[in-house]
């Protein structure tokens, strides 16, 4: 994989920004050591015609490369995984595959759904009907993942691209105090935050945003 760039949102508001998928791209390429340019797409520009032939729905992550083009978030994690065995070494496959798929399949979408009822439509009738109901399947989710990590750094002991996948789902409910809660899944997503790949990614998406910063934000 060479001449790689990330596509990432130019800017999006302070609420969202660190959470973008986009983030994941690149922190699983500076834990893999490959170098990137990032491009970047306004949000009232995803659905150009010209956009919508790189992703067909308009979003972001898209991942272009030597190898062609990429996009949603796990397959691009997946595919940079599969070129670095510290992300998912072959002894470890199956497992760094089954958490991938649970951090996107199992973890995120309730996470996902409380951050849209928070910081998307707190204001509407249903949502504060339906939060208590969304916080309490978190914070199940939440539970049997903590049991998970008893006696572990990481998901698989070491650190691996489902980590990526998993810390960055938990990112989504940073605005509650759910994970202070829960010490030991505080302490592991501090735990990933703190890994120099992982900062450099998160300086390299600010980057963009600071550059495109609308002039009123």
């Amino acid at each position: 994989m060479e001449k790689i760039a990330v596509w990432g949102f130019s800017w999006v508001p302070p609420f969202a920004q660190g959470l973008v998928r986009d983030l994941r791209a690149r922190w699983a390429l500076e834990e893999a050591g490959l170098a990137y340019e990032s491009r970047w797409i306004g949000i009232e520009e995803r659905n150009s015609a010209a956009y919508r032939r790189k992703h067909p729905f308009g979003m972001v992550p898209v991942l272009e490369s030597s190898d062609g083009t990429l996009i949603e978030s796990g397959a691009i994690v997946h595919a940079i995984a599969e070129q670095c065995k510290a992300l998912m070494s072959a002894d470890q496959r199956a497992e760094t595959l089954t958490w991938m798929f649970a951090a996107l399949n199992t973890v995120e979408p309730p996470l996902w759904n409380l951050f849209v009822i928070d910081q998307l439509n707190h204001d509407e009738a249903w949502a504060k009907l339906r939060r208590a109901g969304a916080v309490d399947e978190v914070q199940a989710r939440l539970a049997a993942l903590s049991e998970c990590l008893d006696g572990r750094d990481y998901l698989l002991g070491r650190f691996t691209a489902a980590d990526i996948l998993m810390a960055t789902a938990l990112r989504f409910i940073r605005h509650t105090d759910l994970l202070a809660g829960i010490p030991r899944l505080d302490a592991y997503v501090k735990r990933c935050e703190a890994r120099p790949a992982f900062q450099a990614a998160l300086r390299n998406q600010a980057t963009g945003y600071a550059r495109n910063a609308p002039i009123a934000a």
